[in-house]
């Protein structure tokens, strides 16, 4: 049985924690970020193919948090061209 890919890479960071380390962040991400712990596993909880997302403040303060390099916490980054790259003028 394959594991659902989910959207964001927070149990990626929380898992590489040791015990102590996890039952710590647990108790003070939700604070940090502002949110429920309900809320906070529901963030935890998206699917790649949902359409749900996480407030852009609540991911840059979350990749700063982690140590995560800026734009790394999604597993994919939407990509487009330029305006002018969509022909714009025409």
């Amino acid at each position: 049985m394959n594991k659902p890919i989910t959207k964001y890479r927070i149990d990626e960071y929380l898992f590489s924690l040791n015990v102590r380390q996890y039952r710590k962040a647990m108790l003070l991400l939700p604070n940090l970020l502002g949110i429920s712990l309900n809320t906070f596993h529901n963030y935890r909880k998206i699917l790649l193919e949902e359409s749900k997302d996480i407030p852009y403040e609540k991911v840059v303060l979350m990749e700063h948090l982690f140590e995560f390099e800026q734009g790394t916490l999604a597993y994919q980054n939407p990509t487009s061209g330029s305006l002018k790259a969509l022909h714009l003028d025409q």
